[in-house]
């Protein structure tokens, strides 16, 4: 059976990824994702109000015009988690395709409320749900896929597989080797090395190379939140406002501040779009068991209501967790920064970050300008309270020493962040351009002929 890959989008930035396998006449798509640092450096953009050859001329979404070079038809389009730069792409280009959507059920609700806001092209899509540890054939040729529990720092995560008579496809984009998570059941690390050892084991693996130049490995998320833990309960019995951000998406990190909050004498409040977005929808499936008056608040005018409410009844017994952890423009801390909203901050208030800087310039940029308006009011920041969702170096070892793939495929990165990767696999006896192949944007590599 020839298989061939596709590398559309995510081999040339961290952001807007998809990719496409094709197995004799199948083709599963994994991935249609946004590069937001490419819509955040625009003023005003809506991304939902506009074309997408629009989008894909700004480097916004996948150039996915390379697919019809491909000889097959696409069964299913997989996106691996909800996370933007995995799905912010599918309302754009998901209807070029006569294929369901299967994902995880926390996945194909955030892909479901990504069609509801779409408001250029119409979706026919059938949203098909499949739990980790799940199976469905494709096509007619003995082909199957296959999603195996991973832990990220978003819920519900797993990497497909696709099992051809050639052997196993795995893509790998995004985890970390958490064995002791928040939320949700361990990596299932006991499947993947029984990938690697069952029948013709695995062809081909596409891993996420971003931290396989950090040493060690990723910590577990019950690390930050011990961490985080340390950090609120230091601040008990300061009695000034306390303000906390994280990544909306990131549940596991939003239920650890909730309780923390409780725990210090604080009513916690979340705000912002994305957080009442991520939160009430993790919250309505059942994921996670917030306490009954959490408020949360999305839209502007609730949000300003809610902090004049805060500063009438005393900042000292509350705790909002908001957006803006990357200092995004319209985000809400950082309208707190430039004094925007009806909370005032004082010197002394405690703004704690629980999560890193993307490393990317925009980000970082935005970030710095955000930290330095805070400090110029006063506030005193708690830093990097989080753990990376992406595997460090040993982490990278463990999953070639456990799925032993015969060709290796590098993404999730530019060639600059490829090469600690590509040094790893050379390591392990890999060799770049006969089983090790860096590629880019757009191209094609064909794996069986």
């Amino acid at each position: 059976m020839e298989i061939e890959i596709a590398t559309i989008g995510g081999y040339e930035e961290v952001g807007r990824q998809m990719t496409a396998v094709r197995a004799g006449d199948d083709v599963v798509v994994f991935d249609m994702g946004l590069n937001l640092s490419k819509v955040l450096i625009h003023d005003n953009v809506e991304t939902e109000r506009m074309h997408s050859l629009d989008l894909i001329d700004m480097g916004a979404i996948p150039d996915d015009r390379v697919m019809s070079e491909l000889e097959g038809d696409v069964q299913a389009i997989v996106p691996t988690h909800g996370h933007l730069d995995h799905i912010g792409a599918i309302s754009k280009l998901a209807h070029r395709y006569d294929a369901p959507v299967v994902a995880t059920p926390f996945t194909i609700e955030l892909v479901k409320q990504e069609f509801e806001s779409e408001q250029k092209f119409g979706s026919e899509n059938d949203l098909v749900k499949m739990e980790a540890g799940g199976t469905m054939s494709i096509g007619d040729s003995g082909v199957e896929l296959e999603f195996v529990n991973v832990t990220h720092s978003i819920i519900d995560a797993i990497n497909p597989v696709l099992h051809t008579p050639e052997g196993s496809i795995v893509y790998g984009l995004d985890k970390r080797m958490d064995h002791t998570p928040v939320i949700g059941d361990p990596i299932d690390m006991k499947r993947f090395r029984e990938i690697g050892r069952e029948d013709n084991g695995v062809l081909c693996y596409i891993e996420d190379c971003t931290n396989a130049g950090k040493k060690g490995r990723t910590p577990s998320e019950s690390v930050a939140r011990r961490h985080l833990k340390d950090a609120l309960y230091s601040m008990e019995d300061y009695d000034g406002g306390i303000v906390a951000t994280t990544f909306s998406s990131h549940i596991a990190r939003v239920s650890s501040l909730v309780e923390f909050a409780k725990d210090i004498g604080r009513q916690p409040v979340l705000l912002g779009r994305s957080m009442e977005k991520y939160s009430g929808t993790a919250e309505r499936l059942d994921f996670v068991d917030f306490p009954e008056d959490l408020g949360m608040f999305g839209h502007r005018k609730s949000v300003d209501r809610t902090f004049k409410r805060i500063m009438n009844e005393g900042k000292e017994d509350y705790l909002p967790v908001v957006t803006g952890h990357q200092g995004e423009p319209r985000a809400m801390l950082t309208r707190m920064a430039r004094g925007q909203t009806p909370y005032e901050l004082d010197a002394g208030d405690k703004v704690v970050f629980s999560a890193r800087v993307i490393p990317e310039p925009t980000n970082e940029g935005q970030r710095y300008q955000a930290e330095t308006l805070l400090g110029m009011q006063g506030a005193r920041i708690y830093d990097d309270i989080h753990v990376s969702g992406h595997l460090n170096k040993e982490g990278h070892y463990e999953m070639l020493d456990a799925l032993q793939p015969q060709h290796v495929i590098p993404a999730h990165q530019d060639m600059s962040g490829f090469s600690d990767y590509v040094n790893l696999c050379e390591d392990e006896g890999y060799k770049v351009g006969r089983d090790l192949h860096v590629t880019r944007n757009g191209n094609l590599i064909q794996i069986v002929e």
